[in-house]
């Protein structure tokens, strides 16, 4: 078997894996099969970095409950203050990452982002299905001292 296409294989089998493990997370009853996951997502609420009065230190919102097993979208948004490095590494290792869209482009990876970093104002929509419950941290690199952070709060 060539390398190319044993790592697809593999690939593939840690997929079905990783979706059997978020479908069984689902309520008994629910009728939602494991290749339904990425309909019927839900908006979260934005996590927002600055504002647009000259704080940059702002965030609005910063703790955000959902419910694992369910297909969500997180839009994350720089308003252009600083540079902001957006960090949930443990989440992001504990979601299945659907897609990353910024400016209607997509993004499909294989595997989990470690960060999404803002250089300039503009927002990053993260779309995913939980597959492990726990409270995770979020933070802005080098300015959680400055209220930059929350929780993402997997039931």
């Amino acid at each position: 078997m060539r390398d190319g296409h044993r790592r697809r294989v593999g690939t593939g089998l840690i997929l079905a894996t990783l979706l059997g493990a978020a479908a069984a997370l689902l309520p008994a009853g629910t009728g939602v099969q494991a290749g339904d996951l990425a309909k019927g997502r839900q908006e979260l609420p934005e996590i927002v970095l600055g504002d647009t009065n000259g704080n940059d230190f702002a965030v609005p919102v910063k703790d955000i409950t959902m419910e694992g097993g369910k297909s969500y979208r997180l839009n994350v948004t720089s308003n252009g203050g600083k540079e902001y490095k957006f960090m949930a590494p443990e989440f992001f290792r504990n979601v299945w990452m659907n897609q990353i869209v910024i400016n209607h482009l997509e993004i499909h990876p294989y595997g989990a982002p470690h960060h999404i970093e803002f250089d300039d104002a503009g927002t990053i929509a993260l779309e995913f299905v939980p597959i492990r419950t726990g409270t995770f941290e979020w933070w802005i690199e080098g300015l959680k001292d400055k209220g930059m952070h929350g929780t993402l709060t997997v039931k």
